[in-house]
């Protein structure tokens, strides 16, 4: 094991400046993801962990009475059993109860979910030496060998890795923002814009400079009525990863969707916002038929591969099911098919 250096600053200026000044530091905090990678499976070459932990970033503020802040310092578990969120974002809070275990949600910080590395079994195994993520062009092992737990959007032939997240489907959903704090100031960015599609450079994940880090989160609250979802598919009822998840927030007024934000996760290199989908629900009737049209939008243009090509319906067939449970029509397609 190689020797690591470990400090813990008194204020985010110092703990920007201790990681800025030295390229081979990292911040940590919840720690669960970072550490597997840095002393389990040995994929990262950081040499000092700067923790954070005890910075002040907990804790929620409801701002202007729209929109909801969360320090990225908040765990899990306490944003979850929020009043608000429990109150306004009831998909939100799904979608924490979804992840994980209840000992990880305990320690996962919300920063460090919104960083949390991807899950492909061959970026994580250093043995493998075809990873454009890990080792930047030297191709994708993924492609041609089993890959029931990667991407179908957003993927290409540089890699198909999935983002992991369960959080941020329903964040993408809600146009939340990213406030940001580094060696050059502060700055926010739309979490829409946040992540960055793997293309050529799979290695660049997010729009993070080395020495910036995630101060908080900045969530609006939808309009009173609004109805919202997260459903998770998954292969065990216990702690796993998602095959496919869809949250979806809508307002319907006398049968008609007058308000629509949808994503997806479990089938995209990034928390996946169904644009599409959400333009083909604008002012028509909350029906199954206008869900499925909208489910075959959110898939367009799939890349897929032998071990990937079932998400392509399972998503659509996920994403259908919420729709219709918020509007009243559960069970129609399972009662037709």
């Amino acid at each position: 094991m190689s020797a690591l250096a470990y400090v813990r600053p008194e204020g985010v200026d110092e703990a920007v400046a201790l990681v800025s000044g030295d390229p081979g530091a990292a911040f940590l905090a919840g720690g669960t993801t970072q550490l597997d990678l840095l002393l389990k499976d040995q994929v990262i070459d950081t040499t000092t962990l700067v923790d954070i932990g005890r910075l002040p970033l907990t804790g929620t503020t409801v701002l202007d009475g729209d929109i909801l802040r969360v320090g990225a310092l908040t765990t899990m578990a306490d944003l979850a059993e929020d009043a608000v969120v429990t109150e306004r974002l009831p998909f939100v809070r799904e979608a924490l109860l979804a992840g994980a275990s209840i000992q990880l949600r305990n320690m996962a910080t919300i920063g460090g979910n919104l960083l949390q590395r991807t899950r492909c079994r061959y970026f994580r195994d250093r043995t493998v030496p075809s990873c454009n993520k890990r080792s930047p062009g030297t191709g994708c092992a993924a492609i041609t060998g089993p890959a029931r737990m990667h991407a179908v959007l957003g993927a290409g032939q540089h890699c198909i890795a999935l983002h992991a997240s369960d959080l941020c489907v329903p964040l993408v959903a809600l146009d939340a923002v990213v406030r940001i704090q580094g060696p050059d100031g502060r700055r926010t960015v739309p979490l829409t814009e946040f992540y960055v599609l793997p293309g050529e450079r799979p290695d660049i994940e997010n729009v993070l400079g080395h020495g910036e880090m995630i101060t908080h989160v900045d969530v609006p609250l939808p309009p009173r009525g609004t109805r919202s979802r997260y459903l998770k598919v998954r292969d065990r009822a216990s702690y796993e990863f998602a095959l496919a998840s869809a949250a979806a927030a809508l307002v319907i007024e006398d049968g008609t969707v007058t308000r629509a934000r949808l994503a997806l996760g479990g089938v995209a290199t990034v928390p996946w916002r169904a644009h599409d989908a959400e333009d083909m629900l604008r002012d028509v009737p909350a029906t199954t038929e206008m869900f499925q049209a909208a489910a075959r939008a959110a898939l367009r243009d799939p890349y897929t591969v032998p071990g990937t090509a079932f998400k392509v319906e399972l998503a659509q067939r996920t994403l259908v099911s919420v729709l219709e449970d918020l509007a009243g029509l559960a069970g129609v397609t399972a009662a037709a098919s």
